[in-house]
């Protein structure tokens, strides 16, 4: 797939799902992707802080595989050269990864995503080529270490209007506070444990999606 049909896919995202096996109650990472694909789910990132490179690629293949036949987004969180090699559809940026505008070069047609946590910082992404961009942590949350200030639902409203590309939100957000965020203008919302924690995940997917749905 190209980067504008991929990037014609991102604009119908409402639901984010992220991957984290620890936190998953057990069950795997193919699971839970299953499960989301089941619940309707449009998109999914791999994303494992702590597994080595070569257990990512080799999961990777398996979400492509997977992500593929069902016609989902395949976005790789942190290793471009692993999105690369599996052909996933884009790979999601932090701050201190790889330049944004030198993955570009290297890889013309993969989607782009940028973790921002400033107006200054989504402006500065968006001019360096992202496909879309990520706001947060819009509240406190256990996902991502060393973060100590999260932006509240302001942000969203703060930042979105001085952006062309799409955003997604993240950032502890679930089912008890995602109408804040929805209310302040997202409409792509990114989650980890109010998803990899449900009990069921899928019936959790499909509820989301229902209540982002209930927005547009």
């Amino acid at each position: 797939m190209k980067r504008e049909a991929r990037k014609s896919a991102f604009r119908q995202v409402d639901l984010y799902p992220v991957t984290c096996e620890r936190l998953s109650r057990g069950r795997s990472n193919l699971e839970v992707l299953k499960a989301v694909i089941q619940g309707g789910a449009r998109i999914i990132q791999l994303r494992e802080k702590e597994y080595s490179g070569k257990k990512i690629y080799d999961l990777a293949l398996k979400f492509r595989e997977i992500t593929t036949k069902a016609g989902v987004l395949l976005i790789i969180n942190d290793h471009v050269d692993i999105a690369m090699a599996v052909e996933a559809d884009g790979v999601h940026l932090g701050q201190d990864d790889f330049p944004l505008n030198a993955v570009r070069k290297i890889a013309p047609e993969l989607l782009i995503g940028a973790s921002t946590h400033s107006l200054k910082e989504a402006i500065q992404a968006q001019k360096e080529g992202a496909d879309y961009i990520n706001i947060g942590p819009i509240f406190s949350t256990g996902t991502k270490e060393g973060i100590e200030r999260f932006l509240g639902p302001e942000a969203i409203a703060a930042i979105s209007p001085e952006i062309d590309v799409p955003f997604t939100v993240m950032g502890g957000i679930s089912e008890s506070n995602i109408d804040q965020v929805l209310a302040k203008g997202a409409r792509r919302v990114a989650m980890v444990t109010a998803i990899t924690q449900a009990p069921d995940i899928t019936a959790k997917t499909r509820s989301l999606k229902e209540k982002i749905q209930s927005y547009l």
